[in-house]
């Protein structure tokens, strides 16, 4: 089974990955929250390369989630 390309979102064409990409978005944001809120960030060695890499992580998981089903 592979992924669909698109997906109608009220008779528009919404390209799947624009979907997963916004959904990590979120999910990385509610991450971030969390580390800020328990000051994570202070044993991380460059927050901002930190934040970068888990929403690349997140994304590429997802994609292959979505990938696999």
């Amino acid at each position: 089974m592979t992924m669909p390309r698109e997906i109608a979102l009220l008779d528009a064409l919404i390209p799947t990955l624009l979907l997963v990409f916004i959904g990590c978005l979120f999910l990385q944001m509610a991450i971030d929250w969390i580390f800020t809120r328990l000051g994570l960030f202070r044993y991380v060695w460059h927050p901002s390369l930190f934040r970068i890499a888990l929403f690349f992580c997140i994304f590429g998981g997802a994609g292959l989630l979505l990938h696999a089903a």
